[in-house]
């Protein structure tokens, strides 16, 4: 090739923007679990080790709604700072039950922890919250309950999104696509559609860098996950010996992944994210995104499986009107784990789709405060693992 067409061969973009110190870490830096079951799920994953002794910064606090909440951040090993919000009752000094709450996916990429949190400038869409949480502000609503709620930006999310301004060509193509669909229906995008159309795209990409690396996109959102379960356990009125997660969708597999890493976990609560997998072939396959579909998982055994990973208390809620999961592999995964977990798993079984409704928020909120209750025991009553709700 001679200098005049090198010249004029276009300089490929970079599909790591704002992520290029994430191969150097990842590479170098393994996760060391406390458990040998917990450790081949991590080396399953390739999760990164957190970085010890992480420091965080609270920018603001307000109080409003009956609750305190604080902003905060802080710097991982990679990657661009991490936003967080950390509420809890207003005027209570505690101790509390900590609760991480996890966002979900939702295709919605552009915003993270915001569709959890009551802000009084926050941009997100309405919709947003109205479409997958029944309008709720789930970790400002566990808060007035009772909890202390951290909720972060995970892994491509919100503050840990990638850079974006300039698309990777595979990207890039997808995008424009997009876009003609938008000029031929006269729509205007805004900044965040455009935003989450380029992330949606750009997943594939990620999820091929994190394979390079040894790694995963579940197993890089542990990481995360890890890392703000961490500073929970550290934030002031909270009680580090009882903590639980919650999450629905995408952020239900992120708390049964945490769970099965980290022996902080007391109780978690997963909604809509159960079934097996030899359900989602051949029809639910393009349903879900490289959260659930990580390379090895399989091997270790079935998406219930990861719950006998960890000891502590679970309760899973399936919509069985879920357009995401056939209803039999929800009904398989509910079977298996009465059979596996009898004393530690409750199942509710709600005619709902693929939403948090605030029925099951209530339903999830009160088992996390029964289940992270102090007693001189440090037990709970075991659950039923047969209820059913409507």
């Amino acid at each position: 090739m001679s200098a005049a067409d090198m010249e004029d061969t276009p300089v490929r973009p970079s599909a790591l923007t704002r992520y290029e110190d994430w191969p150097d870490y990842a590479v170098r830096h393994r996760f060391n679990a406390a458990s040998p079951a917990a450790q081949e799920l991590a080396d399953t994953l390739g999760v990164p080790s957190v970085t010890p002794d992480l420091e965080y910064t609270v920018h603001s606090e307000t109080v409003h709604d009956d609750v305190t909440t604080s902003h905060l951040s802080w710097q991982l090993g990679f990657g661009p700072r991490t936003a967080a919000w950390f509420v809890r009752p207003a005027g209570e000094t505690g101790p509390l039950p900590g609760v991480l709450a996890l966002h979900c996916h939702g295709g919605v990429k552009a915003y993270g922890a915001e569709r959890l949190v009551s802000l009084p400038d926050n941009s997100l869409p309405a919709e947003v919250r109205t479409k997958l949480y029944d309008g709720r502000a789930l970790a400002t609503w566990m808060a007035q309950q009772g909890f202390a709620v951290l909720a972060h930006d995970t892994f491509m999310w919100g503050s840990r999104g990638f850079g974006l301004d300039t698309l990777p060509w595979r990207t890039a193509t997808a995008v424009n696509g997009q876009r003609a669909l938008w000029r031929e229906s006269g729509v205007e995008p805004s900044a965040a559609e455009q935003y989450n159309a380029a992330a949606a795209a750009h997943e594939e990409t990620v999820a091929k860098a994190a394979t390079l690396l040894g790694s995963s996109i579940a197993g890089t959102v542990a990481h995360d996950d890890l890392a703000a379960l961490g500073i929970l356990a550290t934030l002031p009125g909270v009680d580090p010996g009882r903590l639980g997660c919650l999450g629905f969708s995408g952020g239900g597999g992120r708390a049964m992944v945490l769970a099965a890493l980290s022996p902080l976990i007391r109780s978690y609560v997963v909604t809509c994210m159960m079934t097996t997998f030899g359900s989602l072939l051949p029809a639910y396959l393009d349903a879900h995104s490289w959260l659930l579909h990580s390379p090895g998982l399989a091997k270790l055994g079935d998406w219930p499986d990861l719950a006998t990973r960890s000891t502590a208390k679970i309760l899973v809620q399936y919509g069985m009107a879920d357009q995401l999961f056939p209803e039999q592999g929800m009904r398989d995964a509910h079977q298996h784990l009465v059979e596996n977990l009898p004393s530690r798993y409750t199942g509710s079984l709600w005619q709902e789709p693929h939403v948090f409704t605030q029925a099951m928020q209530d339903e999830a909120a009160a088992f996390l405060a029964a289940a992270l209750k102090p007693t001189p025991s440090g037990s709970s009553p075991a659950p039923d693992p047969t209820r059913t709700a409507s």
